[in-house]
């Protein structure tokens, strides 16, 4: 296993992550036994970094691991959890929820707490409501040792939140589809340069970029000849930035395990050769020429008057249609509501005024195009779907 160093605090974190989000299931809930052995052996192999969060699993994620990190296990590791921001409606609920998670987690502390998917308008609210007072409070009385954001949000959001707290770290989504959206490059390297130790969630866009890839892509990653997978090659892009330090895995089931452990025992910064990094383009600019919507993710067409979410309906239009991820309507409909930042954003909210059309680099019809995603994700049901949202995240 290789490690990196957090630049605040000195720790020596595994450069894969147990991520506790996507854990084996048995009859729609975690198998406990499988999932604890594939953690245990994470552990066992060399991972000391777990993050699990009060809503994974409709609410069993953080109890099932304090269980599986009993024995010894929980001294091992690095723990991180999060702040449901989306629940919290006072200063109070703040400690109660860090307290309740500490049971639930069996444990005295947590070693990296977030304040959970935030954006710039949740991050006002919480700010509002005395965040910031209450991690200087958690941090002194030592329940939490780091505190830190996980995001998803606008780029120069990102910046704003980075500069507006002492962080000890942040999460964001990244991978080389993503270069564009939410933080961004340029976020992962702005949080790094102010100190930040950077967390990637997502590295194979929910799974996406290691299942069985189009034959269009496929040919491409033949001609590399280098017996890697699709997850290795998303991996091992992600890994080759200095400036990540822990690489979140949702692992699931133990070939996954195994592979991963693997790769995060070779995966140094900055081995990708030009050829392989060319590679990687080619891929990326592959999968975004057979999208259904060519949009990149930047941001441009932001801020809407209407408040719709540009680039995140498109994004999940692709990923049902492109990638044929039946989760993205989950997906659509818990940023489409909402669940985290309290403004809806879906497609429908289009008032047709076209200020997005001058502001597209590529050209998109976007007023067109969101009445195609509102009529895919918002028919009949909309209402069902997004009560089974707000059930799972307890909203």
């Amino acid at each position: 296993m290789l490690y990196r160093k957090m630049a605040k605090t000195g720790d020596e974190l595994s450069i894969l992550g147990f991520g506790c989000m996507r854990l084996a299931q048995k009859d729609g809930r975690i198998d406990e036994e499988r999932a604890a052995g594939q953690i245990r052996h994470a552990i066992d192999q060399g991972v000391n970094y777990l993050d699990t969060a009060w809503s994974y699993h409709r609410g069993e994620s953080e109890p099932f691991l304090g269980r599986t990190l009993a024995g010894g296990y929980r001294e091992r590791v690095k723990l991180a959890t999060k702040l449901p921001t989306w629940m919290v409606k006072s200063r109070a609920d703040m400690d109660r929820f860090l307290d309740a998670q500490l049971e639930r987690l069996a444990t005295p502390r947590i070693d990296y707490y977030m304040v959970h998917g935030i954006d710039g308008s949740s991050w006002e609210r919480m700010a509002a409501l005395g965040v910031g007072e209450f991690l200087e409070t958690a941090r002194a009385d030592g329940r939490i040792v780091n505190a830190g954001f996980s995001f998803h949000g606008l780029r120069e959001e990102f910046k704003r939140i980075v500069d507006a707290y002492p962080w000890s770290f942040c999460q964001i989504q990244y991978n080389y589809l993503d270069e564009e959206m939410q933080a961004g490059t340029q976020g992962l390297e702005y949080a790094a340069a102010k100190g930040l130790g950077v967390m990637v969630m997502e590295p194979l866009r929910g799974g996406l970029l290691g299942a069985t890839p189009p034959p269009a892509v496929e040919e491409i990653w033949r001609e590399a000849g280098a017996g890697r997978s699709a997850a290795e090659w998303a991996l091992r892009w992600i890994w080759n930035r200095p400036e990540v330090t822990v690489v979140l895995s949702g692992m699931s089931d133990e070939a996954q395990v195994e592979e991963n452990l693997r790769v995060a025992s070779e995966a140094y910064p900055g081995s990708f050769s030009a050829e392989e990094s060319g590679l990687i383009a080619r891929v990326a600019g592959k999968y975004r020429e057979i999208m259904k919507v060519a949009c990149t993710g930047c941001g441009y067409c932001l801020p809407c008057p209407s408040g719709v979410d540009i680039p995140g309906s498109f994004n999940a239009y692709n990923a049902l249609h492109s990638f044929g991820n039946q989760d993205a309507w989950f997906i659509y409909v818990m940023r489409g509501a909402g669940v985290f930042t309290g403004e809806r954003s879906y497609a429908s909210l289009c008032s047709q005024c076209r200020d997005c059309l001058e502001k597209c680099p590529q050209g998109l019809q976007i007023p067109e195009l969101l009445e195609e995603v509102a009529r895919e994700f918002e028919g009949e049901g909309l209402s069902e779907r997004e009560a089974r949202v707000r059930g799972f995240f307890g909203a």
